[in-house]
């Protein structure tokens, strides 16, 4: 083989297009085992993720590896992509994240919008949430929700309807004269 036919082929052995066919994501760079292209297959390759990010893709998701030099020893998945659950009708500048039981996170050229999928989305290990605008809410708002807690409209119904002393006179009213409003 010349030297040129040994340069065509490292070249064409830089790139391969893989599925996943498992993934290890206890490891310190999480790893793949794939089935090249050409149905060649390979284990224990490195997947290397964006700082920040990661994620644990299905089998038969999609993959672009590299070999470094050529050389099919030792290959880097550098993308993991699963063309099954990819969110589209984006807008051009729109980012999403996403999962395949339609979870999402879109941050949208009017704003941004979680998708809970019907699931319950969760605030961890924080002192406190800070809502710096006006919130507004179609379903309850419950508070103490893991105990005993009441929903807003309740604690308006008990307010609305309470009775009290008038001025410290002794005189019972009805009801409170100014009333929540719903």
């Amino acid at each position: 083989m010349g030297a040129l036919e040994r340069m065509q082929r490292q070249v064409i052995n830089l790139i391969s297009r893989a599925v996943v066919k498992s993934l290890n994501p206890e490891t310190k760079c999480q790893t793949i085992d794939v089935e090249l292209i050409a149905g060649e297959p390979k284990a224990a390759i490195e997947h290397l993720e964006p700082y920040g990010f990661t994620s644990r893709a299905k089998d038969g998701s999609e993959a672009i590896i590299l070999f470094p030099d050529g050389d099919r020893s030792h290959g880097v998945a550098v993308l993991v992509a699963d063309r099954r659950y990819r969110l589209k009708g984006l807008k051009t500048g729109e980012v999403a994240f996403y999962d395949d039981q339609g979870q999402s996170v879109t941050l949208t050229r009017d704003g941004i919008v979680v998708d809970g999928a019907g699931k319950l989305i969760t605030f961890k290990n924080a002192p406190k949430a800070r809502f710096e605008m006006d919130i507004e809410v179609t379903g309850q708002i419950k508070d103490q929700c893991d105990s005993n807690g009441l929903t807003m409209a309740a604690m308006r119904l008990a307010y609305n309807g309470h009775t009290h002393l008038e001025n410290g006179q002794g005189k019972q009213t009805k009801e409170t004269d100014t009333k929540m409003e719903a």
